[in-house]
């Protein structure tokens, strides 16, 4: 990423020059103006990474990332992670996630759901623990029910299976 600054014809109260950022999205193109390229899980993960750097820093407190992880998945999904919990090191962070890679590095895992309750949507809010939190993980992989969701969900979580119906026990 690259800051821009272009002198203005005649100085305002905010200043001489405009400021703008630009940034080079993939290898072999040229760098473009961050406003008009990036998607908005690009912009989310630049903020990430921002963030990352200016929490060792800055004095926010809690830090709030909805949907960063937008359009990524697999190893990316595990390196937002991992940047994730570097912030979460310093900081609150409160991620809004659909990815299991990254809700399996949560210290405290909140579900929410969307019901219709006489006609009118409701949101309800629980906490995941244990083998709810495996079962959760299992549903964001695609099938709760599937044994081979629950040994990636258990593994994601750092856990072992135990053998037999699926359960896990803590490594």
């Amino acid at each position: 990423m690259a800051v821009e600054l272009e002198p203005l014809a005649e100085p305002t109260r905010y200043g001489g020059e405009t400021v703008g950022f630009t940034v080079l999205l993939n290898a072999g193109m040229e760098a473009r103006p961050l406003a008009r390229s990036a998607s908005g899980g690009e912009l989310s993960r630049i903020m990430l990474a921002l963030k990352v750097v200016l929490a060792r820093h800055d004095a926010i407190a809690t830090l709030v990332f909805d949907e960063v992880d937008q359009g990524i998945g697999g190893e990316v999904g595990a390196q937002v992670a991992d940047a994730l919990a570097e912030v979460a090191a310093r900081r609150q962070v409160l991620v809004i996630t659909h990815l299991p890679q990254i809700a399996a590095r949560a210290n405290h895992h909140l579900v929410v759901s969307k019901e219709s309750r006489r006609g009118v949507a409701t949101s309800a809010v629980r906490s995941a623990h244990g083998e709810d939190r495996v079962d959760e993980l299992a549903r964001m992989l695609g099938d709760a029910e599937s044994e081979a969701a629950r040994r990636h969900a258990a593994a994601l979580l750092g856990r072992e299976t135990a053998g037999g119906g699926g359960r896990s026990r803590e490594r």
